[in-house]
């Protein structure tokens, strides 16, 4: 489900205009450190996203990319180093209290007891944003329809597709009207085309809201078609980081290893 850290409790009386306030913000990684064990997960991350960019960090499986997100979220904490989010600190009440962090997980982690409209609308329910249900549904249909999938609130989500409940879960993140959003393997276990379906709602989405967006794949399809940056991650350190075209003519082996591996055809989503 999306995950998420609320301004404050809402009251309400303001809750229903905090809601449409939201701020882009940038994140300020510095010597993130993890272990498992024995095994370093995390070895010395070094990582700033600005305000409103889309940044895709690529590798491959094991590398530390989603353990990398559980910590932007605040679902674990590092050994050492340090997160910002928006000049606060990520594990700060006062971050948690100003901004608001929405996080897709791989596996779309929708509630099968509600129907689709449910599912998106929870968060607003949960915290009382708005008085009546009337506005939560409003809500509800905007962002199921910037997904392209209006008309789906009442079917429940074990009649959709794999590409269908990735879509949910992002309208779900987007019903909080977040500040910033992470995805973690938008794309993974779908077909190419449905695959190509995610990438375009996520540019789709980039040109109409001003957010800040984070997303970790191996999917070099979707990384190339919809990044403005991309950062490699390999044994838990950022290895390269740049434009698409400078990812793509990199030196470093290991990434030129891994961009043969994936052989990614190009992708040539709509960009208003």
């Amino acid at each position: 489900m999306g995950l998420f850290t609320p301004r404050r409790p809402p009251a309400a009386t303001d809750a229903g205009a905090r809601y449409h306030e939201s701020t882009p913000v940038g994140i300020d990684i510095h010597g993130l450190r993890r272990r498992y064990g024995d095994k370093p997960v995390l070895n010395g991350v070094e990582l700033v996203v600005p305000p409103g960019q889309t940044l895709v960090i690529i590798g491959g499986s094991g590398q530390g990319k989603s353990v990398l997100l559980r910590h932007i979220i605040g679902l674990e904490t590092p050994d050492e180093g340090t997160i910002m989010v928006g000049g606060l600190a990520s594990t700060d009440p006062a971050m948690r209290a100003r901004y608001r962090v929405a996080m897709i997980f791989q596996s779309s982690a929708l509630f099968n007891s509600m129907t689709v409209g449910e599912n998106v609308g929870l968060w607003l329910v949960e915290h009382r944003v708005f008085p009546s249900r009337r506005e939560v549904d409003a809500v509800v249909q905007e962002r199921l329809a910037m997904v392209g999938l209006e008309g789906t609130a009442s079917l429940m989500p074990s009649t959709l597709s794999g590409g269908m409940k990735k879509r949910v879960a992002i309208a779900r993140a987007l019903a909080m009207n977040p500040d910033l959003i992470l995805y973690d393997e938008p794309t993974s276990e779908l077909d190419p085309l449905v695959s190509d379906t995610i990438s375009q709602v996520i540019v789709d989405l980039k040109a109409r809201l001003h957010l800040t967006s984070l997303i970790v794949s191996h999917d070099l399809r979707m990384a190339f078609a919809i990044a403005d940056r991309i950062a490699m991650i390999h044994e838990g350190r950022i290895i390269a980081d740049g434009s698409p075209e400078a990812i793509r003519a990199d030196p470093n082996p290991i990434v030129q290893r891994f961009i043969a591996n994936q052989n990614p055809a190009p992708q040539q989503p709509h960009r208003p």
